[in-house]
């Protein structure tokens, strides 16, 4: 007993191992025939990463794996992925292995799919991206040959899969996702059941409209095959649509230009509740405490050929009378619920498909809301034709439907209104094609949304629907501490509301009072409403095509009151064009044009300013922008005209970024005088410049243009004076408000003190009124910290060549008058001189001539050094000594 035990455990172990190590030695025979399948079957480029065999996992038989399975698609859908499989199993008898390729075809048991992904498409064209199959070359083939492999299956499964079908031409999309199925039956036998179980979420889009999102559906059914005729009847069967009951009955039968279907289905169960099962889960809530009554009908035929140029019948209603709806935690009812509604195809030919809905009406307390709709040719160019006569509180939506609004709704909807179209129509705003008539109002309404940071409430809007347009006769509301009343013309609602067109039109919008802080800044009340990321700036809505004609009293900016504003803003593309804006601030009158961008990351702007009148002091105190450019402006007091082109980005606040802002301007002061005492800079000024009083600086009519770039204010020269002292300032500045300028100070001669008149008054002419000393100050530091250094040098070399040059001129008129005396005593005969007289003549012309061309080069070098040091000492008295030389100049 022991002997037969120990035989048998051995051959058990070598059993076990030979079922483990046989599969290696066939690892790459499996390859070979996986790859053999594939070419002979697969018009496609096929990719996996690994193939193994396996005796053990459904012993007797063997079990074969390919994992990572990739196909892809050849013209005229080149590089497009038509499916990916993680693991794909295929079961069959071990004989089915030593199979050669002219023997019978391999026979496969049982197929099980895990985690496929597969797209089927058909393009414009026509052409389908799953005609990958070679041509079955059999027919054609010497009799007794037959293809590499067949099917012999009684099991299969796909798990956790998703299926996706996209058709270009009828713009139709379906996702069924989460799809799981098995089947058990007898393919070899001509007649057998099979019995199925499905379940997955189906998805279905048409022209961009969604009809099913992510629906539960459920269908376990046993189907009769009849092979022989390629005939699946529907047998037993129960299927399920969210947690609506449908049962099938009918059959498909394939045939060689199509499939015939002849199919009827209804739910069972006449209910209303029926109804709300079909609503997705996450709308409809719990339906099992939902009070109901009336009922609800779905039945359904679909008859006919399945075919390249045609379609089954459809005839399917749906239907429900008088029936009405309550949930247990919600205060209101819906009643008076009546739905009618037909989907029908009477030719077979797709486009003849209509939606007829003769009935969708309710009633919500006393408000009572009806609505009809015919559409037809759903496929192509859908034609809408819909009538809407009710009101409705927007209110009571929440209070009698579990609906999950990021906002709640608030607001009496009342509508009589039709409309026809197609939608090409609304898609290309083609306006003469899109029939409205009737009107809608809403009042009380109040909107909330990411986009804004307070609610917008709307008092009252009423529109009337014209052919093409809708007006907008009147427009009431408010958000936070703004009103806003409008009128205009709106050209496409209907593409705004049906489609992804931008809404355009044409307002006119007036305002008492405008805080552009009501739409851009946050307070504790409006926290809850806006859910942007505070590093995202402001945006212009995208979907904005309007021109708004504006009128506001009062406009509120940051600390600025505009007052009078009027203008032209054209929104597009989010961009906001301004034209011809006016408005009254500061004593003065302000025009803008220009446009801002919020296109990019970062808002930018290009704009062109012009003031008129500005009061200067005022302006320059509260606009950072022409703070930053002329800051010591502030200390001025009078008028301002200014025209100002300028570029750059905005941040977050919508305000300039003024390190990224370029442009140029030019101003001009009007009846102007200068505060100094309250200015650092000024105190400077006239701590080293003692002979000039800033308070009495005149800058009337004062006229200069600036550049700035990079951070820096570049101010070309420009010339002012203090009664008859030209000045000329040039230079330049950053907005960190470091300086770096040069002020020239012409001083006339009658200026520089007794000692300086005395030397001067010497020389006994005219010319000495004229004399001019510069002097140079060099501006340096910061506006709050300023230094300033006075250049002496060239005012020095000035006054000395000035002087000297006179004193020359004087000799030389002096010498001309000596010599005409003399010649005239010559010519005048005075013939009785003696010699030594002549000689005395002689060398005093010749000093006088030494004395005007030089020739007596050390008295010239004398006279020059003492003039300079003269010089040197009467400017070093006057830029030193303040007291001093104010009482001269008083």
């Amino acid at each position: 007993m022991k002997k037969a035990l120990k035989i048998t455990s051995i051959t058990l172990v070598i059993l076990i191992a030979l079922l483990v190590a046989i599969p290696f030695a066939f690892q790459g025979k499996i390859k070979d025939m996986v790859k053999q399948i594939i070419n002979q079957n697969l018009n496609a480029q096929v990719e996996f990463s690994d193939v193994s065999l396996s005796f053990i996992r459904s012993f007797p038989q063997a079990h074969v794996n390919v994992n990572d399975l990739v196909i892809t698609n050849f013209e005229p859908f080149k590089d497009e992925t038509f499916a990916t499989v993680k693991n794909i199993a295929f079961t069959m008898s071990i004989k089915e292995l030593f199979k050669s390729a002219n023997e019978d075809p391999i026979v496969i048991n049982a197929i099980n799919i895990d985690e496929a992904l597969l797209t089927l498409k058909t393009d414009k064209l026509g052409n389908n991206n799953y005609d990958i199959t070679k041509a079955d070359t059999n027919n054609a083939s010497p009799e007794g040959e037959s293809s590499s492999f067949s099917f012999d299956i009684e099991d299969y499964n796909i798990h956790n899969s998703v299926i996706s079908y996209i058709d270009e031409g009828s713009n139709i999309i379906m996702h069924i996702t989460e799809f799981n199925h098995e089947g058990h039956g007898t393919f070899s036998a001509e007649n057998s059941e099979l019995i199925t179980k499905s379940e997955a979420n189906v998805s279905f889009f048409m022209d961009s409209t969604s009809y099913l999102s992510s629906n539960p559906v459920k269908l376990d059914a046993v189907i009769g095959l009849d092979l022989k005729n390629s005939k699946y009847t529907f047998k037993e069967n129960k299927g399920f649509i969210n947690d609506l009951p449908i049962e099938f009955k009918g059959y498909v039968q394939q045939l060689e230009n199509g499939q015939e279907i002849d199919i009827s289905f209804e739910n069972p169960e006449s209910d209303f509740k029926n109804f709300l099962a079909v609503i997705p889960k996450t709308y409809s809530k719990n339906l099992e405490n939902v009070q109901t009554t009336g009922d609800f009908k779905l039945k359904g035929h679909i008859k006919g050929l399945n075919s390249e140029e045609t379609i089954p019948n459809l005839d399917i209603s749906i239907t429900s009378n008088n029936a009405s709806f309550k949930y247990p935690n919600l205060p209101k009812r819906v009643e008076n619920i009546i739905i009618n509604t037909e989907i029908k195809n009477t030719t077979g030919y797709v486009d003849d498909t209509y939606i007829d809905i003769k009935a969708l009406n309710f009633k919500i307390d006393d408000d009572v809301f009806k609505s009809s709709a015919l559409l037809k040719n759903i496929t192509k160019n859908m034609l809408v034709n819909a009538n809407i006569d009710g009101t409705l509180n927007l209110a009571n939506l929440t209070k009698a439907y579990p609906i999950e609004l990021e906002n709640a709704l608030t607001g009496i909807l009342k509508a009589k209104l039709n409309t026809a179209f197609d939608m090409n129509a609304i898609e290309t705003n083609a306006y003469q094609r899109i029939k409205n008539n009737g009107s809608a109002s809403i009042s009380d309404f109040v909107f909330s949304s990411e986009d804004i940071v307070n609610p917008i409430h709307i008092s009252r809007a009423d529109m009337t629907f014209n052919p093409g347009t809708v007006s907008l006769n009147n427009f009431k509301a408010k958000t936070g501490d703004t009103d806003l009343n409008a009128t205009g013309t709106i050209n496409n609602l209907l593409g705004f509301l049906l489609s992804d067109n931008n809404l355009k039109g044409n307002f006119n919008v007036s305002s008492n009072l405008f805080k552009v802080s009501d739409f851009m800044t946050e307070d504790e009340s409006s926290k809850a409403n806006k859910t942007t990321d505070k590093s995202e700036s402001l945006k212009i809505p995208a979907f904005l095509d309007c021109t708004i004609n504006a009128d506001a009293k009062t406009v509120v900016y940051d600390n600025l009151n505009l007052k009078n504003v009027t203008g032209k803003l054209i929104i597009k593309d989010q961009q906001a064009t301004l034209q011809n804006m006016k408005s009254n601030i500061f004593d003065g009158a302000l025009s803008i044009s220009g446009d801002v961008s919020t296109k990019g990351e970062t808002p930018d702007f290009n704009l062109s300013l012009s003031a008129d009148g500005f009061d200067i002091s005022e302006s320059f105190k509260n606009l950072e922008l022409l703070k930053s450019l002329a800051p010591i402006a502030k200390l001025l007091d009078g008028k301002l005209n200014t025209t100002l082109n300028f570029s750059g980005k905005l941040d977050q606040e919508f305000s300039p970024d003024l390190n990224t802002i370029s442009g140029n301007a030019l101003a001009e002061l009007l009846a102007t005088r200068i505060n100094a005492k309250e200015g650092e800079l000024f105190s400077k000024l006239e701590g080293a410049l003692g002979f000039i009083d800033f308070d009495k600086l005149d800058l009337k009519d004062l006229k200069t243009q600036l550049a700035f770039a990079n951070g820096k204010v570049s101010v070309k020269p420009f010339d002012l004076k203090y009664k008859d002292i030209a000045i000329t300032v040039s230079g330049s500045h950053g907005f960190d408000k470091t300086l770096n300028y040069n002020a020239v100070f012409n001083v006339p001669a009658k200026y520089l003190g007794s000692d300086i008149n005395r030397l001067i008054g010497k020389i006994n002419t005219e010319e000495t009124n004229k004399i001019t000393i510069p002097v140079t100050a060099n501006i340096g530091g910061s506006y709050n910290s300023p230094n300033v250094k006075t250049d002496l040098t060239s005012g020095v070399s000035t006054l000395t060549k000035q002087l000297i040059e006179i004193e020359k001129q004087k000799l030389l008129n002096q010498g001309k008058d000596k010599v005409k005396d003399l010649i005239g005593d010559v010519i005048g005969g005075n013939k009785q001189k003696t010699d030594s007289v002549k000689q005395k003549q002689n060398d005093a012309i010749k000093d006088v001539l030494g004395d005007i061309v030089g020739g007596n080069k050390t008295k010239d070098s004398t006279t020059t050094s003492t003039t300079k040091d003269a010089v040197k000492n009467v400017l070093g008295g006057l830029l030193g000594n303040k007291k001093k030389v104010k009482d001269t100049v008083k």
